[in-house]
């Protein structure tokens, strides 16, 4: 059946069809290799977007800018201090205004619902590029990246999402790999697993149950045995410093450690990380924790340099499956 999702906003995956998700991967591994041999075709020459930012990124602005730069089109960048909206102005006219100014309106900050409001009023496709409870852009450069690194179709793969399994990008590997038929384990403290949204929980079931995807969450490390992929990310982000102490004691017992890779049983098994990570003691954040007998790392600096990791192959992925996915919605 041919997949057409021109028009459409990228908000979630759990929006797409697994046919849909296999789509843009295919059309990133395309434009990839077209990028890689010199070649474009300016399929969005013409066209202009806007990025609006209320947290701050360095993958995923550069991603979307390069991507659409490679392609011909023009890019606008407003964040939080550079417009007027949800101050001056509301989300509804701001998204109205955009709308015709742009053919597409990336949005990253904080509420699903202000993305889903500029997909309802701008007219426009509307990608999302991270909200507090989804990250599908991230997703679909991981799954990019596992099929490069992995020899055996998403169907077969074993994701262990070790950490804090409440945060964004494990609900977003939830949707993924539900949608694509796969297994996910969600690692982490049991009483963070009582926490987890519900509602969401039991509507990835549901598409799980005609996928094929096996949704498990468990606090045993025997649950990473015969995982193909180890996932983590940060416990704690810029403004969240008080909370440090009590993340640390909690979380410490799933850092990802080579002897956790180990117990997966898999000399091939891969480490993944969406970035930025607190590896070592290179970074003010965790100097400062460190002064103060707190070690904030999620991953061992081993781990992360390790022939395990492809961190940095994922993090290139980004540029190739945002690609994909703006010139799927409006070339």
């Amino acid at each position: 059946m041919a997949v057409n999702l021109k028009g459409r906003s990228l908000l979630t995956l759990m929006d797409f069809t697994p046919e849909e998700i296999r789509y843009l991967l295919d059309l990133a591994h395309d434009l990839k290799a077209k990028k890689r041999a010199g070649s474009t075709n300016y399929l969005l020459k013409g066209k202009n977007i806007v990025l609006l930012f209320e947290k701050t990124s360095t993958r995923t602005r550069c991603a979307f800018e390069v991507a659409a730069l490679d392609e011909g089109a023009h890019v606008t960048f407003l964040d939080a201090g550079s417009s007027q909206m949800g101050k001056k102005e509301s989300l509804e006219d701001t998204a109205k205004v955009l709308g015709r100014f742009f053919d597409g309106i990336e949005y990253r900050g904080y509420k699903q619902e202000a993305v889903e409001a500029l997909a309802k009023y701008s007219g426009v496709p509307v990608w999302n590029g991270l909200t507090d409870v989804d990250h599908p852009t991230q997703i679909l450069a991981d799954l990019l990246t596992i099929e490069e690194h992995i020899s055996k179709p998403l169907k077969k793969v074993k994701v262990v999402f070790a950490g804090d399994i409440r945060n964004n990008m494990c609900y977003a590997w939830m949707y993924g790999c539900a949608k694509m038929g796969m297994h996910f384990v969600a690692f982490g403290p049991e009483e963070l697993s009582s926490q987890l949204d519900k509602d969401a929980i039991n509507k990835v079931y549901e598409v799980a149950s005609y996928t094929g995807a096996k949704i498990e969450i468990s606090n045993s490390p025997e649950c990473v045995k015969n995982a193909d992929v180890i996932y983590t990310d940060i416990w704690a982000s810029m403004g969240e410093e008080e909370q440090i102490p009590e993340r640390v004691k909690l979380l410490t017992p799933y850092k990802v450690t080579m002897e956790l890779l180990k117990t997966t049983g898999n000399d091939d098994v891969i480490f993944m990380h969406c970035l930025p990570s607190f590896h070592d003691f290179e970074t003010k954040m965790a100097r400062e924790q460190k002064q103060l007998n707190y070690d904030i790392r999620e991953v061992t600096d081993e781990v992360f340099r390790s022939r395990h990791s492809v961190v940095f192959d994922e993090a290139e992925n980004r540029l190739h499956t945002i690609k994909a996915v703006i010139v799927a919605t409006i070339a």
